[in-house]
């Protein structure tokens, strides 16, 4: 947005992701990588064209979010996070069935939590570390039982134990959920480890390419979308 007028930050994005693949999206800052992820998750409107996710009109059952903000929530428990994942399938006063818990209960134990040392999964939020909140979010989104799930730079606060942690999970979680997990990060050499393609972003205007790490680095991608050879920092 500039003084209220709408502009196009990408044009001709036309690439399809695949089931069960951890997809790094990487770019130079500004080139659109959060703007793309909250237009697929349908936070704001594509100014143009269309996408479509397993032919779903239901986007909230399709795509879980998990942004990069650090949250911090008073009087929350770890439960009551994971729980608003099931928002969407709850009844209208919202309550929570069996099932709902059951749910709730196994995206924690996906995540690596011990639900006994968390008293029953009733600890409080601002309890945890950052890289255990990041964990519950991803289990938030867990619960929420899509498909797809996005993140934006899920890493950004952790120290590198935790960044490998966080990754290595998720990329676990694509492969053996068959979830397909796409994620905005600048953490270059563990998407070039990690992931199962990039989604390599060119500065504002000028495309992108989706491919395996391997193949974008013999094409001299990342060369080209950074303006300079990040695998020679010292020239």
């Amino acid at each position: 947005m500039a003084s209220g007028t709408e502009y196009p930050v990408q044009t001709d994005l036309n690439f399809s992701l695949l089931t069960g693949e951890m997809v790094c999206m990487l770019g130079p800052n500004g080139c659109g990588k959060s703007t793309l992820l909250r237009t697929l998750a349908g936070l704001q409107p594509a100014l143009s064209g269309e996408y479509k996710i397993q032919n779903s009109d239901r986007p909230e059952k399709s795509v879980a979010l998990v942004l990069t903000e650090r949250l911090s929530m008073d009087n929350t428990t770890v439960h009551d996070v994971v729980a608003m994942g099931r928002y969407p399938y709850t009844s209208f006063l919202g309550g929570l069935s069996e099932q709902d818990e059951r749910i709730i209960a196994e995206s924690l134990e996906a995540v690596g939590f011990d639900l006994l040392a968390l008293n029953s999964s009733h600890s409080p939020f601002n309890a945890h570390s950052d890289g255990e909140k990041q964990r519950i979010l991803i289990a938030k989104a867990l619960a929420q039982q899509t498909p797809i799930i996005l993140l934006d730079e899920p890493t950004a606060h952790l120290d590198l134990p935790h960044r490998i942690l966080i990754l290595r999970l998720l990329r676990q979680l694509s492969h053996e959920q068959g979830k397909t997990v796409l994620i905005s990060t600048h953490e270059l050499d563990l998407a070039l480890a990690l992931s199962d393609r990039i989604l390599l972003m060119s500065p504002a205007g000028r495309g992108i390419q989706l491919d395996t790490p391997e193949a974008l680095k013999k094409a001299d991608a990342f060369t080209s979308a950074f303006g300079m050879d990040i695998f020679s920092p010292l020239g």
